[in-house]
Parts: structure tokens; C-alpha cells; sequence
């Protein structure tokens, strides 16, 4: 099965998994979120702790794959729609292979190139639920492997003072000496979420939390294509205990659509976040504050149901009109409790009186978890996490739903709205020798696709996740 996906990678990708380039440190970490000037909180429960050297490298290259199968009980539907979450499917098999190329150009900048492979299919396509159980799928309907470039971007940091820190070899990160207060401009193709919504112990479907609503905030739309990427600018302000970041990007030309829109007079998304460190009680603790603005030719959900006239289904995408915009916002914490426990939670909120863009169907979002080190059972680089999500439409978004509506998530025909409910607990057990990491994951939905009447029971997800990063 391995073999069959990494075919499109060619002898390059091939040799690359083979050979390793393995790093000092004998720990899986996660992609390259972690940017300078985030919150260090919890670097003892989520990610190794690096040591300080004096040398600096002009290449960087690492290597990534995840590979999850994950499957969902049968179930007995009381009705379905085009977007309904099967009532019974065969396990699904998702991939994604990635290889980070870093090179340093100047003096403080650097270009990272990441090609990337992805294949297999989410649960019914990736559909149902607005919390989708597996962050690592798209909504494609050829579950072939595909090649794709992921990020191609510039890296220009200027220094604002004469203090240093230390950056270790890392994905899209390279080694060597850094100013502790820099302002930095990215500029090229990337995933928003390498800057923005931060947070040590949800944030990473291929290390921690499965789920969509806890990989990032749910309510917050953000702009990428369907395969989760964007372009734009970002600039950043950072320095000790505190980062600014503001930046423009651009935004699909259709909703969860492959392409993106270049035109940015007419579409684009407009995102800034403050992020504060401290300490409590000797303990690293962050806070995040997002808001956003996105504009793109979106439907209205009022106006697609006030024109559905004579009993016809109303349809968003008849509603549609540029200029159309979605505003909302993020509250983003972080603590950590001891050196082997921290704790995490998000708000997140979207005014949702036009369609969903990009990400997925989720207008409000409140989760809350907490993740261990297996230090106590002697296992110490293994990880334990276990959360709670709940989450909602907006008033003009059920009202649609409830109509018959359907968006690119959701559709079941009709709407008895409740509160999206999800439990989710993994365990990551690490095999440092080998750059591995094994994780079973288990996840409880009530009311999918806030339907509370639609099944008799809620829904079980089990999946197995094997992460290999060099």
C-alpha cells in the first residue's frame, strides 16, 4: 500500500524516505507552525526541547508522509441528502507526502519550496459533518495520488535590535542565529495557518488532533484553496513575549474550489492576530486574538431562500454577487500545567450570513482539551490528547439548511438544528529510532451536520495514523 503512494514521488522521494537525513533530535514534531516569536508554551509536552549552537546552514530539507485509515460505525438514517454522511462505507485511506526545501538567499532571507503528494478520500467525501474527522482530506473526487506545490515563498527578516536567538534545522526553518525582534515579510504561496491560530496542542492533523474543528478554529473561514494553501503577503512584528501579524491573501474563485483569484480589488481576505506569552507560576502560557474579513462573490443565504419560491429547493450559489464579504474573529489559550501537562481552548465566531468560502461549514466553535506526555508511564515522548467541540450555524445559515439548502459540507435535506457535538482522544506512540509515529484515535459526533433527528444514535470514529517525518 506504502508503495502504491509513494510511486508518484519518484527515486527522489523514494531514496529521501529510505535514507532519512534524520535529525538530531529523535522525535516526531509537527510541520513547520511553530514560526519564530510564537508562544514556547508547553515545548516539554508537545514538541522536543532544541539546544543552542553557534553554526548556521544554508539548506534545509526534510521529509514528511501521513498515512490514516479511519472508518465510522453503521449507521440508520431516518433520511439523507446529497451531502448526508453515509449510512454505511467502506474504511477510508488517506496520504499526504511532502518534501520542505529550505535555502538561505541574503542576509535574512530565505526561500522554501514544498512540493507535496496527496490521495485517498474522507468519510462519504469528506462530507456530513461540519467537524470533519480527518484533517488531512480534501474535498476531491479522484482519490488518486496528485503531485501539487504546496508553498513557494520569500522570507525577508529585518532586524529591530542587536539581541539574538537560536533556530534549529526544522521544516521550513533554517539553522542558525535569528534577532530576537525582527519585523518579517512572507510573500508567496502558503497555508494561512502556518502564521495565524497558533497553539502548542491543536494544530496539527498529522501529530495531534484529527478533527477540522480542532486542527483549527472552526468558525474561522479561512482562505485557501481547496487543498488548504493561499497567496498573499504576510508581515510580521515580533519580539520577546509579544507578535503582531497582519496580512492580505487571496481567496478561491469558486467555494472550496482548486483555483485561486488573483483579482484582488474584487476578492481577497484580510486577517490580523496579536499573540501574548507569559508565565504562570513558572509555566508558558500563550493568547491569540484573530479577526478577519474575507470578500469573494459569495451567496447570501437570506436571498437564496427568499427566492426559492413555489416549494423549490433554494440554491447559494444562484444567490451569488461580488463583494460579498464574512467578518469575524478568534480567542486562541494555551497553559501549560507541568512540564509533562498543558491545557488549550478557542472561540471562534462568523457573522454567516453568506455561504462558507473555504474552509468548512461551522459558524461557532468552542473547544476545549488537554494533552499529556508519557513521561508518568515511561514513555515520555509519547503523547496523549483528549478534547471537546461544540458547534453551531448562524440563524440565515439553518434557515437555509432547514429549507432544503445544501453547501459544499452539508445537505441533508432538511434541518432539526441542534448543537454539532465532538469528543475526540488520541494516543501517539513515538518510535524515535525510527522518525515514526503510530496513533490510534477514537471520536464520538452527536447530531452531524446539527441534525438532531436524522439518526438514532451518535456516531463512532476509529482511525489509525502513521506519521513519518525526517
Amino acid at each position: 500500500m506504502l508503495r502504491y503512494f509513494l510511486r508518484p514521488l519518484g527515486l527522489a522521494g523514494a531514496a529521501l524516505l529510505l535514507a532519512g537525513h534524520a535529525r538530531a533530535q529523535g522525535q516526531v514534531t509537527p510541520p513547520a507552525t511553530a514560526l519564530p516569536g510564537q508562544a514556547p508554551a508547553a515545548a516539554s509536552a508537545q514538541q522536543p526541547v532544541h539546544h543552542e549552537h553557534d553554526e548556521a546552514d544554508n539548506w534545509s530539507v526534510h521529509f514528511q508522509q501521513t498515512v490514516i485509515q479511519q472508518w465510522h460505525n453503521d449507521l440508520s438514517p431516518r433520511y439523507a441528502g446529497d451531502h448526508s454522511l453515509q449510512a454505511r462505507e467502506n474504511a477510508k485511506l488517506s496520504l499526504t507526502t511532502t518534501l520542505f526545501l529550505g535555502r538561505r538567499l541574503w542576509k535574512g532571507a530565505a526561500i522554501f519550496f514544498n512540493p507535496e503528494v496527496a490521495g485517498g478520500s474522507g468519510l462519504s467525501g469528506a462530507t456530513g459533518i461540519g467537524g470533519a474527522p480527518n484533517g488531512e482530506t480534501f474535498r476531491i473526487g479522484d482519490p488518486s495520488p496528485q503531485v501539487y506545490l504546496a508553498r513557494l515563498y520569500l522570507r525577508q527578516l529585518w532586524a529591530l535590535g542587536s539581541d539574538r536567538e537560536q533556530d534549529e534545522d526544522d521544516l521550513n526553518q533554517l539553522k542558525g542565529s535569528r534577532p530576537a525582534r525582527y519585523l518579517a515579510l512572507n510573500v508567496g504561496k502558503f497555508s494561512i495557518a502556518d502564521y495565524y491560530d497558533q497553539n502548542s496542542y491543536s494544530h496539527d492533523p498529522r501529530t495531534q488532533f484529527f478533527n477540522w474543528s480542532l486542527m483549527s478554529a472552526g468558525g474561522w473561514d479561512y482562505p485557501a484553496n481547496v487543498r488548504g494553501y493561499t497567496a498573499g503577503a504576510v508581515l510580521e512584528y515580533v519580539q520577546p513575549g509579544l507578535a503582531l501579524r497582519a496580512s492580505a491573501t487571496a481567496m478561491p474563485t469558486d467555494a472550496n474550489g482548486p483555483t485561486l483569484d488573483f483579482h484582488y480589488g474584487k476578492a481577497q481576505a484580510l486577517t490580523a492576530e496579536v499573540t501574548k506569552t507569559f508565565s504562570l507560576r513558572n509555566h508558558p502560557g500563550a493568547v491569540r486574538l484573530l479577526g478577519f474579513r474575507n470578500q469573494a462573490a459569495m451567496g447570501s443565504y437570506n436571498l437564496a431562500v427568499r427566492n426559492a419560491t413555489g416549494g423549490a429547493v433554494p440554491d447559494v450559489t444562484a444567490a451569488r454577487a461580488e463583494g460579498r464579504t464574512k467578518y469575524g474573529f478568534v480567542v486562541n489559550a494555551e497553559q501549560e500545567i507541568s512540564k509533562e501537562v498543558g491545557v488549550f481552548g478557542r472561540f471562534s465566531y462568523n457573522d454567516g450570513h453568506n455561504e462558507t468560502w473555504a474552509f468548512t461549514e461551522i459558524d461557532r466553535s468552542l473547544s476545549v482539551g488537554i494533552t499529556s506526555t508519557g513521561a508518568r508511564w515511561k514513555r515520555p515522548t509519547d503523547r496523549l490528547g483528549a478534547a471537546l467541540v461544540a458547534n453551531g450555524l448562524s440563524g440565515d445559515h439553518r434557515a437555509y439548511l432547514a429549507a432544503g439548502g445544501s453547501g459544499f459540507i452539508l445537505g441533508d435535506g432538511r434541518l432539526d438544528y441542534g448543537l454539532e457535538y465532538i469528543g475526540e482522544v488520541y494516543y501517539s506512540i513515538d518510535f524515535p529510532r525510527y522518525h515514526a509515529a503510530l496513533s490510534p484515535d477514537y471520536q464520538i459526533i452527536i447530531n452531524p451536520g446539527y441534525n438532531t433527528s436524522r439518526l438514532p444514535g451518535p456516531v463512532h470514529v476509529v482511525a489509525l495514523r502513521l506519521h513519518v517525518e525526517f
